[in-house]
């Protein structure tokens, strides 16, 4: 009986062996997909890292985009050249004064002597560029226009209501004799016709003929 027992027990302890082992085997199991897990889980990582690496590439088409803002914004600003000013006698879209476009009035001067003022009145409802160095004046019974005499002047906007000054000289202290006159013609420029004025506190003697360029004062007109 004692013989017989005993290998009942070593078969009792081998088989609790076994299940020992084959717990430890099914732990080891466990504890390697847990172990596992992680690895598994990083692989989405990994994918995301992906997406990031991407999103440089997608950002280029965005930059690409600022690019061609960019040199369209700096198109935009490219000023635009000016058209050409016309050759239409015009200053800043300011006509130039025409004879007809004045009124005259010719006065015999105190002084100097034979001195007569010559004042143009823009009669008009619109500013003109006076043309102030083109003054054609005719003293009937003299050959010719009269000469320029004194300085040049400066083509300036004549308002309207606004006038200018010449002086016209139409005898000469040191010549005796003459013819008289008693009206003269006036031009703006060579090319228009005159318009003819009479002179007041004429008639004058004229034997020679002389006229300044337009002056704002009539004091500046008489000095020469």
């Amino acid at each position: 009986m004692a013989y017989t027992a005993r290998p009942r027990r070593t078969t009792m302890v081998l088989a609790t062996l076994s299940l020992g082992v084959m717990a430890l085997t099914a732990c080891n199991g466990d504890g390697e997909k847990d172990s596992a897990a992680p690895s598994a889980a990083s692989s989405p990582s990994a994918g995301g890292g992906g997406k990031g690496s991407a999103a440089p590439s997608t950002s280029a088409p965005s930059d690409g985009g600022k690019a061609d803002g960019d040199s369209a914004g700096s198109g935009g600003s490219t000023p635009q050249a000016s058209a050409p000013a016309a050759d239409d006698g015009q200053d800043g879209g300011v006509g130039m004064c025409e004879t007809a476009d004045l009124s005259y009035n010719v006065t015999v001067a105190s002084k100097p002597v034979n001195h007569a003022l010559l004042k143009a009145t823009n009669k008009g409802s619109d500013s003109c560029l006076l043309p102030a160095n083109e003054l054609v004046i005719t003293i009937p019974g003299l050959d010719g226009a009269a000469e320029h005499a004194g300085p040049e002047g400066k083509d300036w906007i004549l308002k309207s209501g606004e006038s200018a000054y010449a002086g016209i000289l139409f005898s000469r202290a040191d010549t005796e004799g003459g013819k008289s006159a008693d009206k003269v013609e006036i031009a703006l420029t060579a090319s228009e016709s005159p318009a003819t004025v009479p002179i007041d506190d004429g008639p004058v003697t004229v034997n020679d003929g002389q006229v300044t360029s337009f002056f704002g004062t009539a004091e500046d007109a008489l000095t020469y």
